[in-house]
């Protein structure tokens, strides 16, 4: 008889869009993990048994038996890659032009839409948490740098069904926790509302079981949410 496959492991805090973003791809591949608690107001980062499995003291980290990974692109690649490579193009009925785009789309969430979300998320959310002002400069001045980004969204939606193409990939399931945040401020109207593409998009991504699931764990506002601020590592 077989031996059965080890649970998945996956380390963090649930809260962080990061960890969520990680939570998001085992959710959608319908496999069984478990989620290894960890405090990062008790600094449970950087203690030498994480470290180990992260040397940059950051979340998530995921163990599949033998293998750790960190980085939560990473981790939600190997993730839809071993369970469900459709979402990545590949698979049945995918093709390498079709994985190229989701290539290219995660490119654009990486080093487009997510460093201007997150340093909203932080001014907005993290800043009053940790005793400061909000920097309106830095919000205003990445609102629309986030406005341009979803205009381009806008535009190739207007293309396609899905930011790779006609069919649902990581590229779309991947911004959606910090997106998610990004719906608690006062800015969701002027940026996603509206776009009547994006819009639809993202009621579309909002609605799918595993998102429901994953956002339950990010209560925007909430006392914690970013006492470890996002960082674009993560």
């Amino acid at each position: 008889m077989a031996t059965p496959a080890a649970v998945m492991k996956l380390y963090g805090w649930a809260i962080s869009p990061f960890v969520s973003r990680a939570l998001l791809a085992l959710e959608e591949a319908g496999v069984d993990y478990e989620l290894v608690p960890m405090s990062p107001q008790a600094g449970d980062h950087r203690r030498p048994e994480h470290l180990a499995r992260n040397p940059f003291a950051m979340v998530p980290v995921l163990e599949d038996g033998d293998l750790t990974l960190f980085e939560s692109r990473a981790i939600a690649r190997h993730v839809l890659r071993k369970h469900r490579p459709e979402l990545l193009g590949a698979g049945a009925g995918g093709s390498l032009e079709r994985a190229a785009m989701v290539d290219v789309w995660l490119e654009v969430e990486a080093h487009q839409l997510s460093p201007p979300a997150v340093a909203i998320v932080v001014e907005c959310f993290a800043a009053p948490l940790l005793g400061r002002e909000r920097d309106q400069t830095v919000v205003d001045e990445n609102v629309e740098k986030l406005r341009k980004v979803l205009e381009v969204y806008e535009a190739r939606l207007g293309e396609c069904r899905y930011l790779a193409g006609d069919f649902l990939s990581l590229a779309d399931l991947s911004p959606f926790t910090i997106m998610h945040c990004i719906m608690a401020t006062e800015y969701a109207a002027a940026l996603v509302e509206a776009l009547p593409r994006v819009s639809a998009w993202w009621e579309g991504l909002a609605a799918r079981p595993a998102a429901k699931k994953v956002a339950e764990f990010i209560p925007v506002g909430a006392a914690g949410l970013l006492e470890h601020p996002p960082k674009q590592q993560d």
